[in-house]
């Protein structure tokens, strides 16, 4: 490691250990250039805590609200409904950067400076998604971005910046990029006693929704960031309003559950296996250290000197592992497809208004997530076949009922697709001649003047009655062969995108590089993590694509050849 990062570590270590975190069976040191700093085992716990970090610590929106300088003008914006509660810690952390003595600066220089999620791609490494769902989210995430910090950020931060005494800082969008990227990256859902949240406010006047807290929150104390007098560390003091005691049910011990940031928790890298997790011990009852977060064990063998401890950051596909993490993981077991039929084409097919009724009345979706998991029960299994799940079963064959003259599939208990999308598919494919005579069974059901509305299972099971599966699985079919069409288009096939991977090596693995001739010239060509990232991803998605092409397209032949 750089002499540069070991005189970032050394300084953080020493801010952890001010401000009252304890490293007992852990170290946090440099892993590589992909990666960055993790946290590796160092002595063997008898009780399996490793690290645990006093929750006054964490970034979180009422730390934000409780800031001398950012406090008043978030809280302005917060009233008045112009932002919410994750902005809050993205401005804050745009700020504190810039700011010559923030108090945090010993653990932001930890933080890593560049990301490889798609937002910080070249147009280059962009056009490597084209044709994938991420290609046009990063799109337009990023005009959004753009003009959330033209809008509101730049001009704020400047003012800001300028009541701290640094009027000659520039805010720029890439400082602000940074800030929402560490956000995204490093945030956890934290469960606080609802007290510490709002602390001095009598419950029946504060709101607490999906947007953040409310304008309630003025009653906060607050809370000042002062440098220690040595200078060698940075302190951040204790709210005046601590919470000790065990976080109940009842109205006094309610938990809130808060996006922030843990400095020192947050440097543990995800795996498919983890070797912890995190927990909050409310009480002090289990680390000696009340309202804190701890890191546990997770039941594997710690004793192996410097075993790089992981947390699972959840199950994910490399589509979100991609564009929120900025990593892939090859042969991602929790990999899911979006298929999705647009709202806009409705207008398009014939009989779109009564169609779209029969859309609202039944609840139907017009996209679906597949799961890779999905595949274990189909026509095709890779692994052993999964056990049926009975209620979802259930829930088809009630469908199949309306007066006995079209029998229940056989392929009923294969379909992996889920029925709120199939049903919305056979609304859309229904001809003239279907559409009549579902008007006419509901007719018929619920009386000529109208005397009730039909139920959504009711509305499910005369359009199942007229037209059965053949309709919605072509069109299903239809709609798996345009994505494929669109993923190949720019960047070729599965097996090409399996031949890139194979031939080329990151840029970050140069040493694993095979060599060749005498002038050491590379065998093959170097491919950036960015690249191989998105090939990784967009040929896991060719392949799931590929996978339920199979299943749609088979279960398209049962259904013709049973009169469905």
């Amino acid at each position: 490691m750089a002499a540069l990062e070991e005189a970032k570590l050394e300084n953080f270590l020493q801010w952890l250990q001010v401000n009252e975190v304890e490293l007992r069976g852990c170290k946090i040191k440099y892993c590589d250039s992909t990666k960055g700093f993790g946290i590796f085992s160092s002595n063997d716990v008898a009780n399996g805590i490793l690290l645990v970090v006093p929750l006054h610590l964490a970034i979180t929106p009422t730390r934000v609200l409780q800031d001398p300088l950012l406090g008043p003008e978030c809280r302005a914006m917060l009233e008045d409904g112009e932002v919410d509660d994750r902005f809050l810690i993205i401005l804050f952390l745009t700020v504190e950067r810039q700011r010559k003595n923030s108090s945090w600066k010993p653990y932001l220089d930890m933080l890593p400076t560049t990301f490889g999620n798609p937002l910080w791609f070249s147009d280059d490494e962009l056009l490597e998604l084209k044709g994938t769902t991420l290609y046009r989210a990063t799109e337009l995430q990023k005009k959004s971005l753009q003009s959330l910090f033209d809008d509101k950020v730049k001009n704020l931060a400047t003012k800001l910046l300028a009541l701290d005494g640094n009027p000659e800082r520039e805010v720029t969008f890439e400082n602000f990029l940074w800030a929402n990227s560490i956000f995204w990256t490093r945030a956890l859902n934290i469960p606080f006693p609802r007290s510490c949240v709002l602390p001095n406010i009598p419950e029946e006047h504060d709101s607490i929704n999906n947007r953040g807290l409310d304008a309630s929150t003025n009653q906060i104390s607050s809370e000042k960031l002062v440098n220690k007098e040595n200078g060698k560390a940075l302190q951040i003091n204790k709210p005046e309003s601590q919470v000790s005691g065990v976080v109940t049910t009842s109205p006094q011990g309610e938990t809130i559950w808060v996006e922030g940031l843990v400095p020192g928790i947050d440097f543990c890298n995800h795996d498919l296996k983890p070797a912890a997790t995190w927990e909050v011990d409310g009480t002090g009852s289990i680390t000696g250290i009340p309202f804190s977060m701890y890191l546990l064990s997770a039941g594997q063998n710690l004793s192996q000197s410097e075993q790089e401890i992981s947390i699972s950051y959840g199950d994910k596909g490399n589509e979100e592992l991609l564009y929120l993490y900025g990593f892939v993981i090859n042969d991602n077991p929790d990999d899911f497809l979006m298929v999705h039929y647009p709202v806009d084409a409705i207008r398009e097919v014939p009989f779109s208004e009564p169609k779209l009724q029969l859309l609202e009345a039944q609840k139907a979706e017009l996209r679906c997530l597949l799961p890779r998991s999905l595949l274990k029960r189909g026509f095709f299994p890779h692994s052993a076949p999964e056990e049926t799940n009975n209620e979802a079963t259930n829930a088809r064959i009630c469908n199949y009922s309306w007066s006995g003259l079209r029998k229940m599939p056989s392929y009923v208990n294969k379909l992996v697709f889920p029925e709120d999308f199939l049903t919305a598919l056979r609304t859309i494919a229904m001809k003239e001649s279907e559409v009549y005579k579902v008007s006419s069974l509901l007719e018929e059901l619920v009386g000529s003047e109208g005397e009730r509305q039909p139920s959504e299972t009711e509305v499910r099971s005369a359009i199942w009655e007229a037209c059965g599966d053949s309709g919605a699985l072509q069109l299903l079919v239809d709609l798996i062969n345009m994505k494929m069409m669109e993923l190949e288009e720019g960047s070729g096939t599965e097996e090409s995108d399996a031949d890139l991977l194979e031939k080329a090596h990151s840029m970050e693995n140069l040493d694993d590089c095979k060599r060749c001739g005498t002038n050491g010239s590379l065998q093959y060509p170097l491919m950036s993590r960015n690249r191989w990232s998105s090939i990784v991803y967009r040929r896991g998605q060719k392949q799931l694509t590929r996978m339920f092409l199979k299943e749609a397209e088979h279960a398209l032949q049962l259904a013709m050849s049973e009169g469905n």
